[in-house]
């Protein structure tokens, strides 16, 4: 087989499908997989921050909490009569 040859049935293709695609549609977001909530803070981050520790602990606790509600879908809560 010629080298050349080799992927020419599907240029071919790609040629006769080329205008029929019609594109993204911006107006609607993919359905795959979204950026977590950032916790919200009273004041505004600035370079000299002395309370940098307690928010780091703050987001911490927030991704924590967002992991145990992950795992905590794998069982059915129980139920109780």
């Amino acid at each position: 087989m010629n080298f050349k040859q080799l992927y020419l049935d599907i240029y071919q293709k790609f040629q006769d499908k080329k205008g029929t695609h019609g594109g993204y549609d911006f107006q609607h977001s993919p359905v795959g997989s979204a950026t977590p909530p950032a916790p919200k803070f009273p004041e505004k981050v600035k370079w000299w921050t002395l309370n940098r520790p307690s928010r780091l602990q703050t987001i911490r606790d927030k991704r924590d909490q967002q992991q145990q509600d992950i795992i905590n879908l794998q069982s059915p809560p129980s139920a109780k009569p």
